[in-house]
């Protein structure tokens, strides 16, 4: 029980604006910037950005409202430190990954080896990492499609991890064009972040066929249909003039 709850007759101290001592900051350590994080991260999944204020992400994590301003600064500064955490493991594993079945298949790279490579990180630590990771991949889901700032904040994670697989498809495919590429991407952006949301909207269209919590079935179906999609789009025989 904690102390407020022990005195219920004591009125409750309003939150204090601006820095807090630098004593109580360093005391908080790691473990509370972490657990700040991890509020944030499920508030943000939940709600969205808009739909989630330094406050609500104080009261969560259980921390003064000045504590989460001095780790983070403003909430949009907040919500970018949330994104990075996992960006990074994301992104490292999935260009090492890359580069791995590069190396191991000089002259004899296939789409379904490259997609495997690039999509199973992802897959793997929403299976296995935790809810931490289930409410990560929710809020990539949406910020991919947001519109006011989606498409920076992709752009600023993601897009090295994503440059990497293409370059490495065009020399699986070495005649399509920059433009079949990218829109090719595209759609297998957003199928990977529908995907990772677990929406459920799956389960209700296939009156409970396919569930969206199947992530590995959802893997295995994804290089496939990526595969075929991007030499559909990339086959110069077919491909549509720009």
């Amino acid at each position: 029980m904690t102390q407020r709850d022990a005195s219920p007759s004591k009125p409750a101290t309003p939150a204090r604006r601006g820095r807090p001592p630098k004593q109580q900051a360093e005391a908080a350590g790691g473990d509370t910037r972490a657990s700040i994080l991890d509020a944030a991260e499920d508030l943000f999944s939940k709600h969205g950005f808009y739909g989630v204020t330094i406050r609500e992400v104080a009261r969560e994590a259980g921390v003064d409202t000045a504590l989460v301003h001095y780790y983070f600064g403003a909430k949009r500064e907040l919500f970018d430190a949330v994104f990075l955490r996992r960006a990074e493991v994301w992104n490292n594993e999935r260009v090492d990954a890359i580069n791995r079945y590069a190396l191991a298949h000089p002259g004899a790279m296939t789409l379904e080896g490259l997609l495997r490579a690039f999509l199973d990180p992802p897959f793997q630590w929403s299976l296995k990492g935790g809810p931490g990771w289930k409410h990560y991949a929710a809020l990539v889901a949406q910020t991919n499609a947001n519109p006011t700032f989606g498409g920076e904040t992709m752009a600023r994670y993601f897009d090295p991890a994503i440059r990497r697989l293409i370059e490495l498809i065009r020399e699986v495919l070495p005649e399509t064009r920059e433009v079949d590429l990218y829109w090719a991407y595209h759609n297998l952006s957003g199928a990977l972040t529908l995907t990772l949301g677990e929406t459920g909207r799956l389960d209700r269209l296939s009156g409970g066929l396919c569930r969206s919590g199947d992530l590995e079935t959802a893997c295995d179906y994804m290089v496939r249909f990526a595969a075929a999609g991007f030499r559909a789009v990339c086959n110069p025989q077919t491909a549509s003039p720009p």
